[in-house]
């Protein structure tokens, strides 16, 4: 049996850019200026993809809504982008962070050290995948720049096949044919790189900003976003506790030190400082508010 790899040149983020053929002859200036003009193709890829995001999530939504995970899952820059995602999820939102999820072909240690050889691996997250006890309630996204990332493909199929209800997808960089175990295929067509084959560059832009359409969207329609509000957040540092501050002065007239006094007395929840100065409540009635009405700010307020 030949140990030659498959040939990927076909592939759209494997190809060489023609207007990029003479990097190496370029000045600080030139070369700044060409991976600025490259990189506008990222937002059109956004662009036409919207639909098959917008698809993916409104399927999402009520998984999401009913207690199910965010399950991200690939090698490389395409992991190390979930897992990043997936780390921001709990501080911006004070969601828990097993709700959110990112696996890496290699584990944390992966995300400093390349560990790329195991991205060929389709079995590499069966055991993640079986801690995790999927459910028909989750979402799992396998993420591969150029589509054809054997550890990714090999989790939406192990997942598919280990919990036939949950919901799979496929975010790539390159026009492949939806995979057999994906219920959405998002691609992001972002066209050859400056640097062939250097996918950490307009791919993992567009794949950052993919995830943060689809994690960020999802945390809006379940509630813990007030007009464009982070009023779910946890105020763990000086830097939140200053936001949340000020996030209850916008939706409470207060002054600064009113607010801190007024966060201070909701336990540190923006939420529920909010509604216990709108309703004049105690802080276990406006718990008890907001418990009613699944932690949405807008109908506690009513």
């Amino acid at each position: 049996m030949s140990n030659t790899p498959a040939d990927r040149s076909h592939l759209l983020t494997e190809q060489r850019n023609p207007r990029t053929m003479n990097l190496h002859a370029l000045s600080v200036a030139e070369l700044v200026r060409t991976i600025r003009e490259e990189d506008t193709a990222v937002l059109e890829a956004m662009a036409q993809a919207e639909a098959a995001i917008t698809a993916l999530i409104e399927n999402a939504e009520p998984r999401f809504a009913a207690g199910g995970r965010l399950i991200y899952l690939g090698a490389g820059t395409s992991g190390r982008l979930g897992v990043l995602d997936a780390s921001e999820a709990p501080p911006t939102f004070n969601i828990e962070p097993s709700r959110v999820v990112g696996i890496i072909a290699g584990g944390d240690c992966a995300l400093r050290k390349s560990s790329e050889g195991l991205e060929d691996d389709p079995q590499g997250a069966a055991a993640e995948l079986d801690a995790l006890s999927l459910t028909e309630h989750d979402t799992v996204i396998g993420i591969a720049a150029g589509g054809t990332t054997p550890y990714a493909l090999g989790a939406i199929e192990y997942a598919r096949r280990t919990c036939p209800g949950c919901l799979t997808a496929m975010l790539v960089c390159s026009p492949i044919e939806k995979p057999a175990a994906a219920d959405h295929l998002i691609v992001l067509a972002t066209g050859p790189e400056v640097l062939t084959g250097s996918t950490r560059m307009k791919a993992g832009t567009a794949t950052k900003l993919a995830l943060n359409t689809i994690s960020t969207t999802l945390m809006i329609r379940t509630g813990r976003v007030y007009e464009n509000l982070m009023v779910d957040l946890r105020a763990t540092n000086d830097k939140l506790r200053d936001r949340a501050a000020r996030v209850i002065a916008t939706l409470t007239g207060l002054d600064r030190d009113a607010s801190f006094k007024l966060l201070d007395a909701a336990g540190g929840t923006v939420k529920i400082a909010v509604v216990m100065h709108h309703r004049n409540v105690t802080r276990r009635e406006a718990e008890q508010r907001l418990d009613a009405c699944g932690g949405r700010l807008n109908d506690a307020l009513k």
